[in-house]
């Protein structure tokens, strides 16, 4: 059984055991457990989180771990707690970081000379106070060796789908993001950012259009299609959605497209012809100049780069 040790501190952000229910999910997924998870502390016992309530814990020890994760949490942690942290890779496996708790691995030293990433709204504090490390903000989850780390949030969930997938496979993963009703685990270089959240329309009407296009992404979505979807002239339309998002439809139907397209080329095996049709580009030369303005890279580099990080791990 492989043994998962949870760090708390006080300060700790509760949103941490929703990590830990994906390792509890893929052992009531199994006829035999897979993880023993501990929750531990410097001290041991109870550890007041950052909305007021305690959890108990098991004191630190130098017993083998096949993972520790550092949460998040809303103070900094104590020198001891870093301490052990740093020594922590002479006896675990891997060593995890959610949300802000990279800056704990940063002070310890296990980010020096990776790749990581962290909550976005403190990525350039970690990246001036850090320098030897290369922050990556856009960044859902990055494994960079036997260290990983996860933006922010609801992001720590996708990183323990990774790990459960290295461990137990993809069909077992998936089967805990259905127990936890989850769409399907976010790709690793997926953005922490989502086009819907970044387009930010003020009315239901213009919401009900970003909706409509992204569950079909295999049609035109021309400004016809879309005015008639928001019961307005395509003129009227246009203008409406250019001052409500600050883009143009097309614009903004592209980068849906993007979004969508890249999620497929990390996160799947489908050709690029197939993703290309299934996120509406109709071809893949258009969904190749796509990428190129987006992210300077054509989608083979970024599903060879995704692929890359997986071996890593």
């Amino acid at each position: 059984m492989r043994k998962v040790g949870f760090i708390i501190y006080p300060g700790y952000s509760p949103i941490g055991f929703a990590v830990s229910t994906a390792f509890e999910m893929a052992n009531l997924e199994r006829d035999e457990p897979a993880y023993d998870i501990r929750m531990i502390s410097q001290h041991g016992g109870l550890i007041r989180t950052s909305q007021g309530f305690s959890v108990m814990t098991e004191r630190f020890s130098r017993e083998s771990y096949d993972l520790l994760i550092v949460g998040g949490g809303m103070e900094d942690a104590s020198p001891d707690t870093v301490a052990f942290v740093r020594e922590a890779p002479a006896h675990c496996r891997r060593i995890a970081a959610t949300c802000l708790a990279a800056f704990v691995l940063a002070e310890a030293g296990l980010l020096d000379g990776r790749r990581a990433t962290t909550h976005w709204a403190r990525a350039q504090e970690l990246r001036q106070r850090y320098p030897e490390i290369r922050v990556e903000e856009d960044r859902i989850f990055i494994a960079d060796g036997n260290v990983w780390t996860s933006a922010g949030m609801t992001a720590g969930i996708d990183l323990a789908l990774a790990l459960i997938e290295e461990d137990l496979g993809l069909e077992l993963s998936r089967a805990v993001a259905r127990k936890m009703v989850l769409y399907h685990r976010r790709a690793g270089g997926q953005s922490q950012f989502s086009s819907l959240l970044e387009l930010e329309p003020k009315t239901d009407r213009m919401q009900k259009v970003l909706t409509y296009a992204r569950r079909n992404l295999t049609s035109r979505l021309s400004v016809e299609e879309l005015a008639e979807v928001a019961h307005l002239s395509p003129r009227q339309f246009s203008r409406a959605f250019q001052a409500e998002t600050g883009q143009s439809p097309a614009k903004a139907i592209e980068h849906l497209r993007l979004e969508a397209a890249r999620a497929m080329m990390e996160d799947s095996n489908h050709p690029i012809d197939v993703v290309a049709q299934q996120t509406g580009f109709a071809d893949r030369d258009r969904m190749r100049r796509a990428f190129l303005r987006a992210y300077g890279q054509p989608p083979q580099v970024i599903r060879r780069n995704a692929r890359g990080l997986a071996v890593a791990a």
